[in-house]
């Protein structure tokens, strides 16, 4: 059991730090969006998708690299009483409060799918079973959600980067879960 888990902690953490050193060059991306929206209203007519643009450039840089945040232990943690602890106590309260992140974020997960079905065109209430094909039969099928703004892009891609960096963080937290466990156990990570 212990190298299974130790094989999933080194599949996970190896994904989630290379898309995480990817992600954090989305900084970069940001400010060349709001660099060029500067300059466009100043000395041009203004842009209609830098606003838009920033805030879903904003959006993938955060939620994919948050799973590379709890790799690293760079979350935001009281450490007034945390720093203090013995490794085994910081275990066990970690091991606590993961459990309520991975709970949160199956919530999370589930109102991104249901909103990415819903980005898609489907209205029903099964969105898991209509993203991954399972239902048969007649389906409801709208249009393809777009944004209220000038700009009016499709809401999906960035619905999607929303699927993919929950799963990647809830993939992360089960990780930690594991440290956690091995930690009590009195396993070198």
């Amino acid at each position: 059991m212990q190298g299974v888990m130790r094989g999933y902690i080194r599949a996970v953490d190896s994904v989630n730090h290379r898309i995480g050193r990817i992600a954090m060059y989305g900084i970069f991306v940001l400010m060349g969006i709001l660099l060029w929206s500067s300059i466009s209203k100043t000395f041009f007519l203004p842009s209609l998708w830098t606003l838009e643009m920033a805030q879903f450039v904003m959006v993938g840089y955060y939620i994919l690299g948050g799973p590379y945040s709890i790799q690293l232990g760079s979350n935001v943690r009281m450490d007034l009483l945390y720093g203090e602890w013995s490794i085994r106590r910081k275990a066990w309260f970690d091991l606590l409060t993961v459990c309520f992140l991975i709970f949160y974020l199956c919530v999370l997960l589930y109102g991104a799918v249901s909103s990415t079905a819903y980005s898609l065109g489907y209205w029903k209430t099964e969105p898991f079973s209509y993203l991954f094909g399972i239902v048969t039969g007649s389906e409801e099928i709208g249009r393809l959600e777009r944004s209220s703004s000038a700009w009016r892009p499709y809401m999906w891609p960035i619905k999607v980067v929303m699927i993919v960096g929950f799963l990647l963080m809830l993939l992360q937290c089960v990780s930690e879960l594991c440290k956690d466990v091995l930690r009590l156990k009195g396993e070198e990570i």
